[in-house]
């Protein structure tokens, strides 16, 4: 049987919090923008009553379905399973990771730092800058750059003495990245994370035969 209206936890496709007339036509109607529509409807009316909350709400639906705005997806789905993942991790990443840098304070013992580029997997705006400001969050790490053309985060670890805190450090942005995607991503970026993370560049070495090269 065709529905006639569908929403937008039916349908993953559609944006978050919207709902799809069915016709000829394709009318996707954003909920928010109806309820703040509405709202201003009330307002200029200067009385909050039944009659004129129901006529803005009519009037609201004229309007976006006579003037469609063009549709613009942010790549943004809510999935309430994985935001609930992502906080409690968030939680316990602070934690223990606070209790580490706390430790590294005391102790007084010396430690190198460095910056380290970690490839992720997802290219799209919405889930570098998610991933980034996920990992920022947590102690002793901090993003110094976001580079958008290689999907590349250049990330500032506190204790860089062994090549595998190195590598600690990079699968903790990957795992980062992994349940911010699983939280907010589309169903294609969730595949692609599932994939194993991308293979680390190798620095980019002069050459030998370049004047100033063995300076």
């Amino acid at each position: 049987m065709k529905r006639w209206i569908t929403f937008s936890y039916r349908n993953p496709d559609l944006p978050p919090f919207s709902c799809e007339f069915a016709g000829r036509r394709r009318r996707v109607l954003d909920l928010p923008l109806l309820a703040w529509l509405t709202v201003i409807w009330v307002l200029l009316w200067s009385s909050l009553s039944w009659a004129n909350v129901v006529t803005g709400m009519v009037v609201a639906v004229a309007v976006c379905l006579a003037f469609p705005l063009p549709q613009v997806d942010l790549g943004l789905r809510l999935h309430p399973w994985g935001i609930l993942v992502l906080a409690g991790y968030l939680l316990y990443d602070m934690y223990t990771s606070g209790v580490k840098v706390t430790r590294q304070i005391f102790v007084g013992l010396p430690h190198r730092a460095a910056v380290i580029a970690v490839p992720l997997r997802c290219r799209s705006d919405l889930m570098l800058a998610a991933t980034a400001v996920a990992v920022s969050n947590v102690p002793g790490g901090a993003v110094v750059e976001v580079r958008r053309a290689t999907a590349t985060v250049f990330v500032h670890v506190l204790d860089a003495d062994r090549p595998a805190v190195l590598d600690a450090a990079r699968q903790s942005v990957w795992r980062m990245e992994r349940l911010t995607v699983r939280a907010f991503g589309t169903r294609d970026e969730i595949a692609r994370v599932a994939e194993p993370p991308p293979p680390l560049r190798p620095p980019t070495l002069p050459r030998t035969d370049e004047p100033g090269a063995g300076s």
